[in-house]
């Protein structure tokens, strides 16, 4: 055949796929393999008429998606001209002859010319190019010569691919950060994208290494794993993608979804909207499993299995961690402890660890619902696990992969792999409530009620996916979510209009002179003249903006909506000044008896403890108080702090860390030495802190040292009584947190007249009313500076 003759063929095969992908009478399989047979006919026959047959010396061999049959309307041509190294004369030769026409046709190609020796080489030195051979199919030519290099280069692959673990991992680690996660983007990349296609490829490639579980697609008697059916859905979008778009195209765009939905026979660009997201949902957890037991496989082989066996360091109650993951503690007892779910998530979330499998397995199986309303204990564990930031996204996403996410709120299900309705949107509404949430929680220290702002944040487009206004009905399903958190009337309240009115700033800002006096009136007016609710509805304005995509929220809009919020709430005569909380008589009565004294009593919930301990008063008593509950791993999570009839009586709810709270009488022995002088409770605690590490504050809230959280506030407000001034500060809350800050008021020669402590999840907001020395602005940005230096 002549030079005209070829390229004529070649543009016959380019006419004919063509005309495969426009008759529009084959999909899925059916069309993918026809245009495989249609382009491997050609590519045989050309092979015939270059003489490239058996014992020729020369192979051709398909890779990628011709090596693996799934070619879709526009898939380039990926093809390895093997040669035996024998007949370099005819190799320039045979290589043009199968590139040019191709090339001359308009179809795209990716090709190369390898001897083995040098398949081996660049299979040993790029990664990329090592997955893509494994891939490698026999299509023309010498057929034993293709079947020594594929076998070769996969024999390289099994010997070295543990050692190759970490460029491969980080490899797609990067190849992710390019392209974005597919299961909670507007306009995914099916092949590229973290859950796409790519990533099933690569977990077959760790399971021919043996080194973790995948399709079984390159071992033929290997039993299919559940990524087939992510795999199938993928490819199937793709290659409605590629007729739809009529060009090369991995991303799905929004103005091609409903054709390729109607195409599948799914619904409508929503319902092929949640097709995507499940697929993507599988494989990103099955990759992140993946790489976690491929890991463990390569740490155990050689000199690693003398090492000693990784130490179980336990994270909360039924919660420990092994070989970097979240397990259950050996016994730990789901069917029994229905707010362990609750604890395994937080902790995973706080200590950026992944949960393990088969302890998400056994909640699955048999952890019960938790009991309504929720007790305090598990609704601070919500919370601990949403004040968590980027790290809460890794955590939910593992529980709701095995259906748990959703009986802690059955609502989810609706706006699950929910698609936006509108472009701005950068995320489906499941994925931007959790993004919103963790955006929220780098403004816990802005707000007095920071556990309101992280719940609002979680539901306050709950109500999408219903029909209507989402607000209008996202606040009507609120009002029974919050009722099975147990939140008290006023907090149930206050969330339902957070959810009702968190559009409200945003409008107004956009739509209204902010300045205007009628404006702040009509603004009061719709918030029912409450002063927290603003506070509120100004953080999350900001988080939800911050979720929605780039440049939603910027400085102009900050200005405004920050600005807003202020003139309201001067409007309604500011911000309110916190109280004392009095004390009951039994409390008084037990002050005036005097001495050392420790009383204990069950709390709200199952491991919470209401503490009262009374000693002389005496500089420095509270900040021992403390650290005695601190040592003894109790966190306090409200506390009150007086004085009467010469003792101080401080009372603290508390819950301990681990196991059951200490005895009373050891906590009034360490008290009484304390503050006796003859037990240096400070330096002990001190000492176990630093033994745990800067980043193991141990803590039902204890977070990373490193984990980007909410900047600690402290500010000054004016007291009712004369010579008083009140401090409050906001900040991340920790077992030892009220231990540092009283000391650190102490060291700077202040009076504590009286204090309350609460803490929301994982935010103190702490009020502290002092006698203050000295008055002056140095002084208190001292003392100030003090706290703050400890937080």
């Amino acid at each position: 055949m002549n030079a005209d003759q070829t390229r004529s063929s070649a543009q016959a095969l380019a006419e004919g796929r063509k005309a495969l992908l426009q008759a529009g009478d084959l999909h899925g399989q059916a069309l993918r393999d026809a245009l495989a047979d249609r382009v491997e006919a050609w590519l045989a026959a050309r092979a015939a008429e270059l003489g490239v047959g058996d014992g020729s010396g020369f192979a051709l061999v398909a890779v990628g998606s011709l090596g693996r049959r799934e070619m879709v309307g526009y898939s380039d041509l990926d093809l390895v001209l093997v040669h035996d190294d024998r007949n370099r004369d005819r190799l320039s030769d045979v290589a043009d002859g199968f590139w040019y026409p191709i090339w001359d046709a308009g179809i795209g190609l990716d090709h190369s010319v390898r001897s083995i020796p040098e398949a081996m080489k660049v299979a040993r030195e790029d990664v990329t190019a090592a997955l893509g051979l494994l891939d490698a199919r026999f299509v023309a030519g010498d057929e034993d010569l293709a079947a020594l290099m594929i076998s070769s280069v996969r024999g390289l692959w099994r010997a070295e691919a543990r050692m190759r673990l970490p460029e491969v991992i980080d490899s797609a680690r990067a190849r992710w950060d390019r392209t974005g996660e597919i299961a909670h983007r507007a306009e995914p990349d099916l092949k590229n994208g973290r859950g796409g296609l790519r990533d099933i490829q690569l977990l077959d490639a760790l399971a021919f290494a043996q080194l973790t579980d995948g399709l079984g697609r390159l071992d033929p008697g290997r039993a299919e794993s559940p990524l087939r059916t992510a795999y199938r859905d993928l490819l199937a979008v793709r290659t409605e993608l590629h007729l739809v778009a009529g060009r090369a195209r991995d991303q799905v765009r929004a103005q091609d979804a409903d054709e390729i939905a109607a195409a599948l026979d799914v619904g409508d660009r929503f319902d092929l909207a949640r097709v995507i997201s499940r697929a993507a949902r599988t494989t990103s957890y099955a990759v992140d499993a993946g790489f976690r037991t491929a890991q463990n496989a390569v740490g155990k082989r050689g000199l690693s299995k003398l090492r000693r066996m990784p130490m179980r360091r336990p994270l909360d109650e039924g919660v420990v961690e092994h070989s970097g993951e979240v397990v259950l503690a050996k016994n730990a007892t789901p069917s029994s402890d229905p707010g362990l779910v609750l604890r395994v998530a937080s902790a995973s979330a706080r200590n950026s660890l992944p949960i393990n499998g088969q302890a998400l397995a056994r909640l699955a199986n048999y952890a019960p619902p938790i009991p309504e309303p929720w007790s305090a204990e598990d609704l601070s564990d919500l919370l601990v696990l949403l004040a968590s930031g980027d790290e809460l996204v890794g955590a939910v996403e593992a529980l709701d992969a095995m259906g748990l996410w959703e009986t802690i709120v059955p609502e989810w299900p609706v706006v699950r792999d929910l698609p936006p309705r509108d472009a701005v949107h950068s995320w489906t509404v499941d994925r931007h409530l959790l993004e919103t949430v963790a955006h929220a929680g780098s403004l816990t220290t802005s707000v007095a009620r920071p556990d309101l702002l992280l719940l609002g944040a979680l539901l306050h487009d709950i109500g999408k996916g219903r029909g209507g206004d989402h607000s209008v009905v996202g606040a009507e399903l609120v009002g029974p979510i919050a009722d099975r958190f147990g939140l008290w009337p006023d907090d149930r309240r206050i969330l339902v209009e957070l959810v009702r009115h968190h559009l409200l700033f945003p409008a107004v800002v956009t739509r209204r002179d902010v300045s205007d006096p009628e404006t702040i009136a009509w603004v009061a007016e719709k918030v029912g003249g409450d002063r927290v609710l603003v506070e509120l509805l100004g953080a999350l304005s900001e988080a939800d903006s911050r979720a929605t995509g780039p440049g939603v929220w910027n400085d102009w809009k900050a200005t405004l909506v920050g600005g807003l919020v202020e003139r309201v709430i001067d409007h309604l005569g500011g911000r309110e000044i916190p109280q004392p909380e009095p004390l009951g008589p039994e409390v008084l009565a037990l002050a005036e008896a005097g001495g050392f004294q420790v009383h204990t009593e069950r709390g709200d919930g199952p491991n919470m403890t209401k503490v009262t301990m009374i000693a002389p008063d005496r500089s420095g008593v509270l900040s021992k108080m403390s650290a005695v509950l601190a040592l003894a791993d109790l966190q306090a999570h409200a506390a009150t702090v007086r004085t009467h009839a010469g003792s101080a009586v401080d009372t603290f709810v508390v819950m301990p860390t681990f196991g059951s709270p200490s005895d009373p009488v050891l906590l009034r022995q360490r008290l009484a030495a304390a503050v006796d002088g003859g037990f240096d409770v400070h330096g002990v605690l001190a000492k176990r802190t630093a033994e745990r590490g800067s980043t193991g504050r141990v803590g039902r809230a204890a977070v990373p040292g490193s984990r980007i959280a909410a900047a600690p506030r402290v500010r000054w407000l004016a007291a009712d009584q004369p010579g008083l001034e009140l401090l409050e500060l906001r900040a991340r809350d920790d077992a030892g947190l009220l231990a540092r800050v009283t000391v650190e008021l102490e060291k700077s020669g202040v009076d504590i007249a009286w204090a309350t402590v609460a803490t929301m999840g994982a935010t103190a907001v702490d009020t502290f009313c002092l006698a203050l020395p000295d008055t002056s602005d140095a002084a208190r940005e001292s003392v100030a500076a003090a706290v703050l230096s400890v937080c």
